[in-house]
C-alpha cells in the first residue's frame, strides 16, 4: 500500500479519536460531524503542537460551528445557482469555468467554502462527467479549465488522466488548472508516477493551498519541487482566518517560505460568508493591515492579491490599501508604503503642468 494511502487509513474521523479532548468535547465533536464531515489524515494531524493551534483550528471540529449569523448561507458564493448549466460545473466568467471532479478531500478544513458538498457526495458518475464534457464542447468561449472538488489528485492517477485527456481534445481549451490542497496536507500523494502523468498535458498550472508556516515542512517542500521540476507553475491561495494567520509577521514568514518552494502567492482570500464558519472571519480592515505590512516591506512577488469573492455570485474583487489619494485632470497624488506622498502627471504626453519645477513632484 502506498504510504498516502496509510496515512489516510490512519486518520481522525470521530471524537474518540482526538485523545486531547475530554468525553463531553469529543461528544461535540461528534455533533458537528453530524452535519459536517471529520477527517483528518495522520500527516497532517502530526503537525498539531498542542490543543487550538493553528493546525489544531484548521482540521478538528468545533462547537461554534453550529452557530452562525443569519447572513451566511451553504452556498455563499451561489456556485450552485444559475451560474451552474450543468451538474458539477460552474461557468461565472466569460473564457473559463471551474469542473468540480470530486467530493472527497485529504482532509476536511472547517472553514471550507463547500462545507455543504465535500465529504458528503460520491465521485461524480461517468455520465454526469459526459454532461460536462459535452457542454465544454459546445462552448468555444471557455479556454480555461480549473479542476477542482473536493481535490483533484485524490482520484487515482488513471482516472485524472482520463479528465485531463478528454479536456485536451477539445480544441479551443487552451490552459488547464488544478485547485488541490495535497502538497501542503498530503504531500506523500505527489508520486513520480503522478507527476509523470501530469506533465502530458502542459500548460497545466497547479494551485495550492498554505495557511501557516508550520506547513512548510521537507515533505511539503519534497512535493513542490518534483511539480515544479516537471514544469508545472505552482501557485498559493491562501484564506485569511482569525487564529490562524490574521497577523503581518506570520503572514511574511508563510508567504516568504513559499517563494523558497517556488510557489507564488497568487491570492490572500477574506473568508467567505459560509455557514459553519464565521468563527474565522477577520474583519476586512485585518486583510488591509497585513496587505499594508506586506507592500513594500518584502519582494513583490512574495506579495498576494487581496480577494474578497463576492457573496451571491458577484465574483472576486481584488481590496487592498488605497494608495491613490487624489486623482484630478492634472495628477494623480499618490502614498507609497513608507507613507509618503508623491504627484504624478495625469495626462498622457502633456508633461508636468506649465511653469511646474519635477522637484515639485518628489
Amino acid at each position: 500500500m502506498p504510504e498516502w494511502k496509510k496515512l489516510m487509513r490512519d486518520s481522525l474521523r470521530r471524537g474518540a479519536d482526538v485523545a486531547e479532548l475530554s468525553p463531553e468535547e469529543q461528544a461535540e465533536v461528534d455533533e458537528v460531524r453530524k452535519l459536517y464531515p471529520f477527517f483528518s489524515n495522520a500527516y497532517y494531524t502530526g503537525l498539531i503542537e498542542k490543543k487550538d493551534d493553528p493546525i489544531w483550528k484548521q482540521v478538528i471540529p468545533s462547537a461554534q460551528e453550529l452557530e452562525d449569523p443569519d447572513l451566511y448561507s451553504n452556498d455563499a458564493l451561489e456556485e450552485d445557482g444559475e451560474d451552474s448549466p450543468v451538474k458539477h460545473l460552474t461557468h461565472r466568467y466569460p473564457d473559463r469555468v471551474l469542473f468540480t471532479v470530486t467530493y472527497t478531500c485529504a482532509i476536511y478544513c472547517r472553514f471550507c467554502t463547500r462545507k455543504r458538498k465535500v465529504g458528503l457526495n460520491p465521485v461524480p458518475p461517468w455520465h454526469e462527467m459526459e454532461a460536462v464534457f459535452d457542454y465544454l464542447r459546445e462552448h468555444t468561449e471557455v479556454r480555461d479549465v480549473l479542476l477542482s472538488g473536493g481535490d483533484p489528485l485524490l482520484l487515482s492517477d488513471a482516472q485524472l488522466d482520463w479528465i485531463l485527456t478528454e479536456l485536451r481534445s477539445i480544441p479551443h481549451i487552451e490552459i488547464l488548472r488544478i485547485g488541490t490542497k495535497l502538497p501542503c496536507v498530503l504531500p506523500q500523494r505527489i508520486t513520480p508516477e503522478l507527476v509523470e502523468m501530469l506533465k502530458k498535458h502542459h500548460p497545466l498550472y497547479i494551485n495550492t493551498h498554505f495557511n501557516h508556516p508550520r506547513e512548510l515542512t521537507p515533505e511539503a517542500e519534497k512535493a513542490c519541487a518534483l511539480l515544479a521540476d516537471a514544469g508545472i507553475p505552482l501557485g498559493c491561495q491562501t484564506v485569511l482566518m482569525k487564529g490562524i494567520n490574521d497577523d503581518v509577521e506570520v503572514m511574511k514568514e508563510l508567504m516568504l517560505g513559499l517563494l523558497r518552494m517556488r510557489v507564488k502567492p497568487y491570492y490572500l482570500y477574506q473568508a467567505d460568508l459560509v455557514t459553519g464558519t464565521s468563527h474565522f472571519r477577520t474583519d476586512v480592515q485585518v486583510g488591509l493591515d497585513i496587505m499594508e505590512g506586506l507592500q513594500g516591506h518584502i519582494t513583490g512577488f512574495a506579495v498576494p492579491t487581496y480577494i474578497i469573492d463576492a457573496p451571491g455570485g458577484g465574483g472576486k474583487m481584488a481590496v487592498g490599501p488605497n494608495r491613490l489619494v487624489e486623482l484630478n485632470e492634472e495628477e494623480a497624488v499618490m502614498r507609497n508604503y513608507e507613507g509618503k506622498t508623491f504627484r504624478y502627471p495625469a495626462r498622457a504626453g502633456s508633461g508636468v503642468p506649465e511653469g511646474t519645477l519635477i522637484q515639485d513632484y518628489v
